[in-house]
């Protein structure tokens, strides 16, 4: 079984802008398609190891009983308009990491979601929590984060 997923979108709109809404706390609520980030507070992300707080709801998923918690998010890879990438920080520092890289084509740029679970301690892996965020949802949320990064869209807010 895969331990890494990918999705992939093409979007109406130059890499600077998508990155702009990737790299702001608020943009990262503003796209979830999961239903569990309910706010974010923090400023826009510039390099890796920067940080931002997001204010979670697990029930948005009904799988596991977490209620509201707070996590970090962690930024491991940052290339301006090329790609991002964090891993999630809090209660439990599991390494999963989530991720965009971003190509321009022609109209626009070609966004790729990934989600990778691969570096997950293996007692995680057997217990069946992953992939806590299913292919359906990272589609969902390119598909939200097309309408958001258009141009002339208002840009999130916190």
């Amino acid at each position: 079984m895969t331990e890494r997923l990918e999705v992939q979108r093409a979007i109406a709109a130059e890499p600077a802008a998508i990155f702009g809404v990737l790299t702001d706390p608020a943009g990262h609520v503003a796209i979830d398609s999961s239903g569990m980030l309910m706010s974010a507070g923090g400023a826009p992300v510039s390099a890796v190891g920067d940080t931002f707080v997001v204010h979670m709801d697990r029930e948005a998923l009904n799988d596991y009983p977490l209620g509201l918690y707070d996590v970090t998010v962690k930024i491991v890879a940052f290339e301006p308009d090329t790609e991002i990438a964090w891993v999630i920080e809090g209660q439990l520092n599991l390494r999963h990491v989530y991720g965009y890289t971003l190509q321009p084509i022609e109209g626009g740029t070609m966004v790729t979601s990934y989600y990778d679970w691969s570096s997950v301690d293996q007692t995680w892996k057997d217990a069946g929590i992953f992939p806590v965020i299913s292919e359906g949802a990272l589609r969902a949320t390119l598909g939200i984060l097309a309408r958001t990064a258009a141009p002339g869209s208002p840009r999130p807010s916190a």
